[in-house]
């Protein structure tokens, strides 16, 4: 068997008590990779994301399904007692539980890590939240917009002389259901050397203050917090959009070497011997005189003259696409990432695969989005073994609800 041909976490077992974006995310993820994913959802509503429309395809969410994938789902009343101890006995079988409820949360339903790893010693616990379980915001909700603030990238995004914007994507929920996900991989890396679970804390904060990199390191070395500056580089130019005869593209000269082939194919050599632009840091304290040049130049020809004349040099440069055209690339589609899968009520569903290749192969095909409950008899069967008197017995006495569809 080919190592593409295997899903990695393949037995792995992930209990997922997220909602929403960050954790549904990151099981997602895991999902993705091979793990048997079993979503705790709440009866008759289930994960709120079901409810964030429009669009609705069929009656289901498309935001909800986008984040979905490669999962099984029981609705389980964690506000009953018997709701409460099925779960426990799930989390009994659990290799892996991650949850995205206020820190105190699941120690009020008596699912805290402490009492957990009590009756399952190997397990990982992973808890994402806005700020972390320690510290004076521990108990802040926390959402997208929320942290993007908090964590800085809205002071440096947008044009300089506009309001502070957010980022046109959940990027705070999105990357803490990354860095979620990568520290349940190391943690059941450490298990297998160890035999020793743990407990992973991962904020939307933290995550958020990581991207500062570069900007974090001009204000440690100056003092200085940078500001938003556009689509400009703090300390490259030109790297950035330009406006064509007939729209925008953008270009990225990061170099010297990038440079002078640039003036060579446009054929402007003065620019590079202009003391104002003859080197990186030069062109970057110059960048409104050399914006000013480059923009008589581009105006007189269409975008896709200057994409092929830069490719052709192999200059960094590339369109500004829509949504629309990028799930529609030929690239995407060719390698799998845009992709099909057949759902029980939408029919084909299109969605974007995971990013991670094995063996230069795309990933197996994926499991739908599940319907709310739709794999309570499967997921009790398969990690609790009830027989379906044992199961019929849990249904009436209303631990889980049954799927009605």
């Amino acid at each position: 068997m080919r190592w593409s041909d295997a899903k990695p976490l393949e037995g792995v077992r992930v209990l997922d008590l997220c909602r929403v974006v960050s954790g549904p995310f990151a099981t997602m993820q895991l999902g993705d990779l091979g793990a048997d994913v079993v979503k705790i959802e709440r009866p008759e509503c289930g994960d709120e994301a079901r409810s964030y429309g429009p669009p609705f395809v069929e009656g289901e969410s498309a935001y909800y399904m986008s984040v979905n994938r490669n999962k099984r789902s029981i609705s389980v009343d964690l506000k009953s007692p018997e709701g409460l101890a099925l779960l426990q006995k799930l989390a009994c079988k659990a290799d892996v539980i991650i949850e995205n409820f206020r820190p105190e949360a699941m120690e009020r339903l008596g699912l805290g890590y402490d009492h957990l790893k009590s009756l399952n010693p190997g397990l990982i616990y992973c808890g994402i939240s806005g700020f972390g379980r320690t510290g004076p915001d521990a108990n802040r909700p926390g959402y997208d917009l929320i942290l993007q603030g908090e964590g800085g990238l809205m002071s440096i995004t947008g044009q300089a002389e506009g309001p502070p914007m957010k980022v046109g994507t959940s990027i705070a929920d999105l990357v803490t259901g990354l860095y979620a996900a990568q520290a349940v991989l190391a943690a059941l890396t450490q298990r297998a050397r160890t035999g020793e679970g743990g407990r992973i804390d991962v904020s939307m904060l933290d995550s958020m203050a990581s991207l500062l990199t570069f900007n974090a390191g001009m204000y440690f070395a100056s003092g200085d917090s940078p500001m938003r500056r556009g689509n400009t580089h703090p300390t490259i130019s030109p790297y950035e959009p330009f406006e064509a005869l007939d729209g925008w593209f953008n270009l990225g000269i990061a170099n010297d070497k990038f440079w002078a082939i640039f003036c060579r194919v446009v054929g402007r050599e003065d620019l590079q011997q202009n003391p104002g632009f003859i080197s990186a840091p030069a062109r970057a304290a110059n960048r409104s005189e050399l914006r000013t040049e480059l923009a008589l130049i581009f105006r007189d020809q269409p975008k896709d003259y200057w994409l092929e004349l830069f490719s052709q040099a192999s200059l960094p440069c590339g369109a500004i696409r829509t949504v629309g055209e990028v799930c529609e690339a030929v690239t995407l589609v060719s390698r799998g990432v845009s992709r099909r899968m057949q759902h029980p009520k939408v029919g084909e569903l299109r969605y974007i695969a995971s990013a991670l290749r094995f063996d230069d192969t795309a990933p197996p095909e994926p499991s739908p989005p599940p319907l709310l409950g739709e794999h309570a008899v499967e997921i009790l069967a398969d990690w609790l073994k009830l027989d379906i008197f044992q199961i019929d017995e849990m249904a009436e006495c209303g631990a889980f609800f049954r799927f009605e569809g």
